[in-house]
């Protein structure tokens, strides 16, 4: 037997309904905040992320699916949406068009790391970008957005952690303050962080490795270093989430992942999925565009992964409603009730009633046990002395009761 590949899943009939239902959810939710959706390809030019992402990220040093096709051109399957999105605004001429630009997307990612909870080499996430306002109050409106969108699936007991990063020029004080303190320390980092040290210091606080997280606590506090625009772009993002009655923490540790963020940063995080608790993330990204070759444009937004959604709903205990059940099953007693039953259901299911008869040759014990598992709401029996008088008696499996029903009056009596 062939078995899937380590770190991907298969998504079963019994739970595509509940990827559906999220996927309906943000497409719901980006809706609203007048996003369209923006597909990009799967897999991208390697110097898409290496230029996007940033060379001394962990998804670019250890994570990325990166080969070389028949053409020896580097390529990658994507490991996250923002840059491929940011590569599709610079070549297609968006900047040209109406600003800003409120895109999302729904797409798969790959990024070779140990599977566990929530975490799989290949996922899926649900993205926005927002792209062409530099001004405080569309940060905040992306952060409403995403927290619109957990709310919407059922999410709650989540908390937003919000934070600055500052711009390029007053973060290069705070990179150096960074060196100064990490080079005092520098015994007790591990390998990958001494190497971070000189290309980026900022990545260490991204650093998972226990001992490198004790030292993180003392670092210097970006909070102190940022400059006055900077700090005023913060206060304004806090100043509308509270005009909004959207709940927040500052959590200065925060610094993302990925290089090309800016200014605000923010997380929902939640205590329900175990050691990978961050739900949400995202944040402003100001010099994304113009590193990937396009105008000065800025831009901010998030990414949530569907899988984490998942779990986080199935770990509190939060039911989501099967829309894909029939709703009436025929259950033919012989050859010529089958043809009837067939003739029904097909009318059924012309009027959008989700419909389905005997392909079986079960018995009609057996059929009603079928239709009891496919959680069919109704069931009609069709035997002889159906086809004889053409009436048909409906049981309605929920409520048990049952009804004469007339084979001309069964799509009436159904809806």
């Amino acid at each position: 037997m062939i078995n899937v590949p380590k770190g991907t899943k298969d998504v079963l009939p019994q739970d595509s309904y509940k990827w559906q239902f999220v996927e309906n959810k943000a497409r719901e939710t980006a809706k609203v905040f007048g996003a369209s959706e923006i597909r990009t390809p799967t897999f991208e030019h390697t110097e898409v992320f290496l230029r996007g992402v940033g060379e001394t990220t962990d998804i670019v040093n250890k994570e990325m699916y990166t080969f070389n096709d028949k053409g020896g051109r580097s390529i990658t399957l994507k490991p996250e949406g923002t840059a491929g999105v940011a590569r599709a605004f610079v070549e297609n001429g968006l900047s040209n068009s109406v600003l800003p630009a409120k895109l999302f997307y729904i797409t798969q990612c790959f990024r070779y790391e140990r599977p566990q909870a929530g975490r799989l080499r290949e996922f899926h996430q649900f993205g926005v970008e927002f792209l062409g306002a530099k001004n405080a109050d569309i940060d905040a409106e992306v952060i409403i957005l995403a927290k619109t969108f957990l709310e919407s699936v059922g999410i709650e007991n989540v908390v937003l952690y919000i934070n600055s990063i500052g711009c390029k020029e007053c973060r290069k004080k705070y990179e150096q303050a960074l060196k100064e303190y990490f080079n005092s320390n520098y015994d007790g980092l591990c390998a990958l962080c001494k190497d971070r040290l000189n290309k980026n210091p900022l990545r260490i606080l991204d650093c998972k490795n226990d001992d490198c997280k004790k030292i993180n606590e003392g670092a210097p506090k970006i909070l102190d270093y940022i400059c006055e625009d900077c700090s005023n772009h913060l206060e304004t993002v806090k100043k509308l989430l509270d005009v909004a009655n959207v709940s927040y923490k500052i959590n200065p540790n925060i610094v993302r992942g990925l290089d090309y963020y800016t200014r605000t940063v923010f997380e929902f995080v939640s205590e329900n999925i175990g050691a990978q608790g961050t739900v949400c993330g995202g944040g402003r990204y100001d010099g994304l565009i113009a590193e990937l070759g396009g105008q000065d444009v800025p831009g901010i937004g998030f990414a949530v992964g569907i899988e984490r959604i998942l779990m986080l709903l199935e770990n509190t205990n939060k039911q989501i409603e099967n829309p894909n059940k029939v709703k009436v099953y025929l259950a033919p007693m012989g050859e010529n009730e089958l043809v009837k039953a067939f003739e029904l259901t097909a009318k059924l299911r012309k009027e959008g009633i989700s419909a389905d008869f005997d392909h079986m040759g079960r018995g009609i014990k057996a059929q009603f046990k079928y239709a009891d598992k496919i959680g069919a709401k109704f069931v009609a029996v069709i035997g002889s002395n159906e086809l004889a008088s053409g009436v048909v008696r409906v049981k309605n499996m929920q409520e048990g009761t049952e009804t004469d029903v007339a084979f001309d009056d069964l799509i009436e009596f159904v809806k």
